[in-house]
């Protein structure tokens, strides 16, 4: 049994999550400067299957099995909808898209010890969905291997930062009553078995939902429909044609 409630963590909890909402939204705010300055703006096209993609991922997140307390759930393949975003529309913007999800997440349900977690297990572990974005540039293989690697990349990535938000959350031995003390010895250990628990089944079904749109050709459909439609060619005019070399028309008399 816990002994310590939400406000309990620390005097400074509200503080604490107004300085992080605060800097998570500087933090949106310098990708989207750094997107800009590339030239990597976003089209109207790109923002409208964003928010799509996003609400199927948030919506997709709340229907899921808890196996473990405070956080670690398996959900319905929430993040398939943003691995398909980010495989279409690269890196950068899928790491915005992910980052923005894990902001979601928090806010339906806030939960944080240190300010250091919420960057780990809120910012960088839903930004690693952006990972996904390098996976059409994975040599020849088919499309069913880019993807399945795209998501190990992901939840590997994604895994890690969970771990160290972990180590570091049970590492606070003096907010729990019930913890063994050979535990207590190793919280590196206790915090890898509890990832465990959920992110590789979590993973898991991400994969089998994307071979499956693969091998059903959906996911080529999905990612034809998100095309940017390519201006038509403008009309060449007689004097350009001229000056291509095309032969110019004649009226003898």
């Amino acid at each position: 049994m816990l002994s310590f409630s939400l406000l309990e963590v620390s005097e400074k909890t509200t503080d604490i999550i107004k300085w992080v909402s605060i800097g998570a939204i500087a933090l949106l705010i310098v990708i989207l400067a750094a997107t800009c300055i590339k030239g990597r703006k976003f089209s109207t096209s790109e923002i409208a299957y964003a928010g799509i993609c996003l609400a199927a991922s948030f919506a997709l997140s709340f229907i899921k099995v808890s196996p473990v307390q405070l956080g670690g759930s398996i959900t319905l393949a929430s993040f398939v909808p943003l691995l398909i975003y980010a495989y279409k529309f690269g890196p950068v913007k899928g790491t915005l898209a992910g980052v923005i999800l894990g902001l979601f997440n928090f806010i339906s349900g806030p939960y944080i010890l240190t300010p250091l977690t919420f960057i780990l297990d809120y910012i960088l572990a839903f930004a690693s969905i952006g990972l996904m974005g390098f996976a059409p540039k994975f040599g020849k293989l088919s499309a069913t291997a880019k993807v399945s690697l795209g998501t190990v990349l992901v939840y590997t990535a994604r895994f890690i930062f969970h771990l160290i938000s972990g180590f570091i959350y049970f590492a606070e031995g003096a907010i729990w009553v019930t913890l063994p003390d050979a535990v207590l010895a190793n919280m590196f250990l206790y915090s890898f078995v509890y990832q465990c628990v959920y992110l590789p089944a979590d993973c898991v079904l991400c994969v089998v939902v994307l071979i499956a749109l693969a091998k059903t050709n959906t996911f080529d459909k999905l990612l034809n429909l998100m095309q940017k439609k390519q201006k038509p060619a403008e009309a060449v005019e007689p004097a350009q044609a001229v000056e291509a070399g095309a032969p110019a028309s004649t009226d003898e008399k």
